[in-house]
């Protein structure tokens, strides 16, 4: 393709100009992509520039509460019925859920408790013990469904685990570690310890606190447990929650030391449903 000195000249400027029947054509020059700092995507010393590093929260996002609607305990459980209409009332559970105000990191918020009045009956005590000892018969006496040592073992190792706790007594914790069933029930949370308070002298007292009683767990800074069924009164729900947030706050205190932590919220709400309604703290509208 021939040009003429008119397109030359466009070259000497960096202009791209070429013939055709109908006329000259004109292609801008492509221009080198700079950054604000005034070097090339390509540069090797972009390369090199150090990137910023995005700042990370330390602790859990609250909402606040100064436009949020909230409702007293017995108006959240008329509201809630409300919705469970046609359940018996032992099928649903209110589910108290408290939000907490700490860092993400450090120790958590973790314990169990007995309720003034029990929402769950049907957990299933274990008990390692010697079967035929009076350790044994406190234990059935109290509400365990299963007691012994060489026999638990082997129905574990068998994959026959018919209990939701375990509780071992203190002259039998060698032999639990000498079977070699932590893989099996350290994974389910069933594996009794010194530190949760499953390896105890007092067997009696830890299996009537198991029967009946309610675990919780602090959970990406929110701590939730069951604390009624749809039969109870005002007065049975107001009991167990002033006893669960009550706990809370002990274990707040117990970890002050460590880790600053405050209740923020407190919501109420049924097991498996979207229902959720913020408490005000108070009993009565």
């Amino acid at each position: 393709m021939a040009f003429s000195n008119r397109t030359s000249r466009y070259l000497k400027d960096g202009l791209q100009l070429y013939s055709q029947s109908q006329g000259y054509y004109c292609l801008a020059p492509a221009t080198a992509c700079r950054f604000a700092s005034g070097l090339s995507k390509g540069d090797k010393r972009v390369r090199d520039q150090p990137k910023s590093k995005k700042k990370t929260r330390t602790e859990f996002i609250n909402q606040s509460l100064k436009d949020a609607q909230q409702f007293s305990l017995c108006d959240a459980m008329r509201y809630i019925r409300a919705f469970e209409v046609g359940r018996t009332p032992t099928s649903s559970k209110y589910d108290l859920a408290v939000r907490l105000r700490t860092p993400k990191n450090g120790p958590t918020v973790r314990n169990r408790l007995r309720l003034p009045h029990a929402v769950d009956t049907s957990t299933r005590v274990c008990v390692i013990c010697p079967p035929d000892s009076p350790l044994a018969k406190q234990a059935i006496a109290a509400g365990a469904i299963l007691v012994g040592e060489e026999m638990v073992f082997s129905a574990v190792k068998e994959g026959r685990i018919e209990f939701d706790r375990c509780v071992c007594h203190i002259d039998s914790a060698q032999k639990l570690n000498q079977a070699q069933l932590g893989r099996i029930l350290g994974p389910r949370g069933l594996m009794p310890s010194t530190k949760l308070g499953t390896i105890t002298k007092d067997i009696t007292g830890t299996v009537k606190n198991m029967v009946g009683g309610s675990e919780y767990r602090e959970k990406l800074g929110v701590v939730r447990c069951a604390v009624g069924q749809l039969g109870f009164t005002p007065e049975e729900m107001q009991r167990n929650v002033r006893a669960f947030v009550g706990g809370i706050k002990k274990d707040i205190v117990t970890l002050s030391d460590r880790i600053s932590k405050e209740i923020h919220e407190v919501v109420s709400s049924v097991a498996l449903q979207l229902t959720a309604l913020i408490l005000t703290g108070g009993t009565r509208s």
